[in-house]
C-alpha cells in the first residue's frame, strides 16, 4: 500500500535579495511499513523535506498525497487532525515539560486530541511499558536519563498509534551507546508495528540499516544503496 506519494516537490524561499531553491523537484513514494533514511549536509533540505511529509510546511510546487489524501487542499484544521491522528514526531531535543511527570508528559498527547485525563493516563501507561519505562512512570522527568528523555518522547509520539513516525536527527544530542539503544527501540517498533518510519540522520550506520535511503545534494533526492554490515538487537 503505497502511503506517501510526492510528485515533482519544490520548495523555494525568498528574501529581498534572493530565491533560495532548497528541494527541486523531487518525486518518491512510500509504501507503509517502510523504512526510511534521508541523509545530507547541513543545510541541504532535510528538516524541510520531513517537515513538509509532516504538514508543518508546504511545498512551493509540485504534489503530496498520504493514502490519496492531497495535502494543498487540505486546511489548517485538516492538516491538525491529520498531524495528531497519522502521524507521530520525534525530534532530536525531546522538548518534554519538566514540572510534570513521565506519564504525564507521554498523556498530553492524547489530552490535546480530547481524550479524558482517566483515559489519557492509562494509554500513557501502557506505551511507556511498550518503551521499557513502566517503572519511570511517576518519576519527574527531570530525574531521568538523556536516553530516558527521549525513549518518553518516542512513547508520546506512539501514544495515539500513528501510521507514520518521523524522526528528526533523534539520536543527535546523546551518546553513542544511548543513541544506538534508541534507534534499537525505533527499528523494533517499525517491524513489530508495521509503522513507518522516516529518520532524518547524519549518521551513516543507522542509514545504511534503514530498508532505504536517500541523500539530498544541491536540492535533489538520490537514492543510496548500502551493504548492511551490523545488526541492531532488541532491547
Amino acid at each position: 500500500m503505497i502511503q506517501y506519494s510526492l510528485s515533482n516537490l519544490s520548495k523555494s524561499y525568498v528574501t529581498q535579495s534572493e530565491k533560495n531553491q532548497v528541494l527541486k523537484n523531487i518525486s518518491l513514494t512510500i509504501k507503509k511499513g517502510d523504512s526510511l533514511a534521508i541523509t545530507g549536509v547541513s543545510g541541504s533540505g532535510k528538516s524541510t523535506l520531513l517537515h513538509i511529509l509532516g504538514t508543518l510546511d508546504i511545498p512551493s510546487s509540485g504534489s503530496i498525497t498520504f493514502e490519496n489524501k492531497n495535502f494543498s487542499i487540505m486546511s489548517k484544521e485538516e492538516k491538525a487532525y491529520f498531524r495528531n491522528k497519522e502521524l507521530g514526531f520525534i525530534f532530536q531535543f525531546n522538548n518534554l515539560l519538566p514540572e510534570f511527570s513521565t506519564v504525564e508528559n507521554v498523556a498530553i498527547q492524547a489530552l490535546i486530541s480530547g481524550i479524558k485525563l482517566k483515559k489519557a493516563l492509562t494509554l500513557a501507561s501502557d506505551i511507556l511499558f511498550t518503551v521499557g519505562l513502566e517503572k519511570k512512570a511517576h518519576c519527574n522527568v527531570a530525574t531521568l536519563s538523556g536516553g530516558e528523555k527521549q525513549r518518553v518522547a518516542i512513547a508520546r509520539a506512539l501514544l495515539l498509534k500513528p501510521k507514520v513516525l518521523l524522526a528528526d536527527e533523534p539520536t543527535g544530542s546523546l551518546d553513542q551507546q544511548t543513541g544506538e539503544k534508541i534507534i534499537d527501540t525505533l527499528f523494533t517498533l517499525n517491524k513489530t508495528l508495521n509503522m513507518t518510519l522516516i529518520i532524518v540522520t547524519h549518521n551513516n550506520d543507522i542509514a545504511q540499516n534503514m530498508g532505504r535511503c536517500f541523500e539530498l545534494r544541491s536540492g535533489e533526492l538520490y537514492e543510496k544503496t548500502y551493504t548492511v554490515t551490523t545488526t541492531h538487537s532488541n532491547l
